[in-house]
Order: C-alpha cells, then structure tokens, then sequence
C-alpha cells in the first residue's frame, strides 16, 4: 500500500486550466503576434495570380508624353525601341466591371541587362523590376476599379543598366475587373483601331429630287485636333468639310470618288483651289484650299449634285466663313457613269491620324436645309447616330453624339466612359432660318 499525499481536485483543475490557456495564447501569437504596436490581423500574402487577359500594345498604345530626340515606337510588334527617360506610353482598354484588377507586363530588354520601370494603373504607381532579354511576364500590382469604363496603363522608364528599358509586347489584367474587358483585339485592323472610332450623322432627308444641302459647322474650341475631318457636307459618292492637317496648315476639301469602270474629272475649280487625284481609302477627284479656320467660329457649307442628260452627274461645291463677304467656290467634278441628285446626306466627325487616336475630339452642326428640283426648300431637324467597323465591332467604344444647344454633335476618342448606340435617333429644334442663298449668282 502506497502512502502518498492526495492533491486537492480544485488545484489540479487550476493547472489544467492555465495550461490550455497558455496553449491557446501559444498556438494564437504564431498566427496573429508581430512584434510591433500593431496587432491587427494581417492578410496572408498570395503568389501573384495568373493574367487572364493579354491586351497587346500594337493596337491600343499610344506614346502620349514625348521628348526631343525619342526613339519610341508603336509598332506590330508593341513598344519597341524604349531607350527616352521622361517618355511616356500609354494604354487603354474598357473594363466592363468594377472590382479587383491585377496587371502585369510581358516585356523583355533588347540586349539583356536590367532596369526599372514604373506602371500606373488609373494613377497608381508600382515599380517593376525587369532582366534579361527573353520576353517574360512581370507581376505589377493590383488597383480596386470603382466602375465599368476605360482604365489608362501608363509606362515610364525609371532606371536601366544598357540602352534599353524593354521591348513591351502586351499588357496583362486578371481579376474581377478584367472579366469581359474591351480592347482592340484584331491585328488586321489595328491600323483603324488606333485612329479611333468615326462617327456619322445621318440625316432623315424629305422625299423627292435634292438637288442642295445646306449646313453650317462650329467646332468647339480645343477640339480642333490635329488629324481631326469634320466633314460637314457628305453625300453618296462624295464629302465636303474641314480638316486639321498639322499645327500649321488646315485645309478646306471637296472630294469625290470614283464609279466602278470610270473616273471622275474636275470640270472647274475655285481661285487658290488646288484639284488633283486622291488614293488610299478609295480613289477619285479631290479639291482643297489651304485656310486657316478657326474652332469657335461657324462656317457655312454648300454642296449641289445634278444630273448632266449625258449619263454623268456633276457635283459641285461652295465655302463661307464669317470674314468672306460672297460664296467661295470649291469645283465642279463630273462623275461618269452616275445619274443621280444628292442621295444618303450625312456629316462625320473622324481622325485620319493613328498616333493622334488617344485625344477626343468634337465638332456641332446646325441649321442644315435641302432644296428640291423645284426650288423647295425644307428644314433637316432629324438625324440617326453611326458609327464605322471600329465602333461596331467594340474594338472602341469611345464614341457619341447627340443634341447640345440646339445642334447636332459628334465626339470620339479620348476613352470617354459614356457611348451612344449606332441607329439612335435625334431631333433638334427647327429654327426657321432659311438659308439667304442666291442661287443664280453662285459663282
């Protein structure tokens, strides 16, 4: 028989209680405990997840911050030649949700070596260590995107061991955000995708024999961009209208294209009008005048289209700004193989500039009259948006218009958030104002 001494059953209970406490506090301080003042539970890290998204720089980037003596380039094969500290290239694409969005680059340097770079994504900066000449995917970070709308990427060189700080071929997004995301995604068409979206007023035209059409343009001012045609006058075979062809020169320009079989020839042309053939997107008989137009001001636009009896239509054209006392007249082409008045009368609002793409800008119409074989003429108060492929296809949804002021508008690029779908109608206020044309003095 053994004699020992028996232990109270409160105080063993005591021990087993102050023994699973300090398990606990244990167990808990090596998930939750740092060592500074700091103790509130930390996000466990996770590996970089994997882009569901390759956005590539060939049809949506666009160098947006230049410098004396760059080398920069957007071209098939994305940005190449990044060598220019202070460059800035710049890409966007529609995100069609809001929520989480992790981006990446897949870039490699030109002759090996490292550098840095810094990606923004929607004005968040992270900084991007990059080696080696092998083309690779780099994790950047992630941002929260508040709404669906366009999100800007912007690159920037930071440091650079050689002369390069990458070729980048794509930018790429995963997370909730990149879900449905739109960019231009067709190679063939980058060209187009990178000029941005054309957009198209398409008038609602009476009934019968149009033989004039009568507009007025006033481009707001700072939307003059260069690469911008606001096209005031458009027709079946042919456009009358405005563009910004570099900061210097600005034209005033007529064109017509040609029939199938047949070529169209200048019958006559205006003092300081410049005719010749035109190529590219289509071929045909063009007319322009070097004048330096001004946004914020209206220009008065005239075009007339008639049947010669011979199997021909003539097509004419005249010009008005606010310091010419008379009409100024454009040319006369005669269209072979054509026998038709005014037909599918329209305005457009387009950039003829690819590296100009990223800018928006916006032109207004107003006061548009036809006027029949008769002599009629009648007010055009109703119009449908258009909007070219580009738009169409989404591979740019940067696109608009509508009634301001009492006057049709277009708008396109800049990656604005708010589009309006290609067949939406629009009707402005009929202001009465007749034209004051003298058609028989017209010279």
């Amino acid at each position: 028989m053994h004699d020992f001494k028996r232990t109270p059953i409160s105080v063993t209970m005591n021990k087993f209680w102050l023994i699973t406490a300090l398990f606990l506090a244990t167990l808990t301080c090596s998930y939750g405990c740092t060592d500074g003042a700091d103790t509130d539970p930390k996000e466990e890290v996770q590996p970089d997840p994997t882009p569901k998204v390759s956005i590539p720089l060939a049809g949506n980037a666009y160098i947006t911050k230049g410098v004396a003596g760059q080398t920069e380039k957007i071209t098939s094969e994305g940005l190449v030649n990044w060598a220019t500290p202070g460059v800035v290239t710049s890409i966007w694409f529609r995100a069609a949700q809001a929520g989480e969005l992790t981006v990446f680059l897949k870039a490699g340097i030109t002759g090996g070596g490292t550098s840095k770079v810094k990606v923004s994504a929607n004005g968040v900066p992270f900084e991007v260590g990059l080696t080696g000449a092998e083309a690779k995917t780099y994790y950047a970070g992630k941002v929260n995107i508040a709404a669906a709308g366009y999100v800007k990427v912007d690159l920037e060189g930071v440091s650079k061991s050689g002369s390069s700080f990458a070729d980048v071929s794509d930018v790429q997004i995963g997370g909730v955000a990149a879900n449905g995301a739109i960019y231009a995604n067709d190679p063939e068409n980058f060209y187009w995708s990178r000029r941005g979206p054309s957009t198209h007023v398409n008038y609602t035209i009476p009934a019968g024999d149009i033989e004039y059409f009568y507009n007025e343009l006033v481009v707001p001012e700072k939307e003059d961009q260069i690469g911008s045609f606001f096209m005031c006058n458009g027709f079946a075979h042919g456009y009358f209208g405005v563009q910004v062809k570099s900061e210097s020169e600005r034209w005033v320009l007529f064109s017509v294209w040609d029939p199938d079989g047949g070529t169209t020839v200048p019958v006559k042309s205006g003092e300081g009008v410049v005719t010749k053939r035109f190529g590219g997107e289509g071929e045909g008989g063009q007319s322009y005048f070097v004048y330096n137009w001004k946004a914020g001001s209206t220009y008065k636009f005239l075009t007339k289209g008639k049947p010669d009896g011979a199997g021909n239509t003539l097509y004419s054209a005249w010009f008005r700004g606010p310091e010419h006392n008379q009409w100024q007249f454009m040319a006369t082409w005669k269209r072979p193989l054509t026998t038709t008045y005014l037909a599918r009368i329209h305005s457009f609002l387009e950039n003829f500039i690819p590296e100009q793409g990223y800018l928006e800008r916006k032109g207004t119409w107003g006061n548009q009259w036809v006027r029949d074989v008769n002599g009629k003429w009648t007010e055009v108060t109703a119009f449908k948006m258009g909007v070219d492929a580009t738009g169409k296809n989404k591979q740019r949804m940067d696109f608009g218009g509508g009634v301001e002021n009492g006057r049709f508008f277009l708008r396109n690029g800049g990656f604005f958030n708010t589009y309006v779908e290609a067949g939406t109608p629009f009707t402005r206020p009929a202001g009465g104002q007749q034209p004051q044309v003298d058609i028989e003095s017209l010279p």
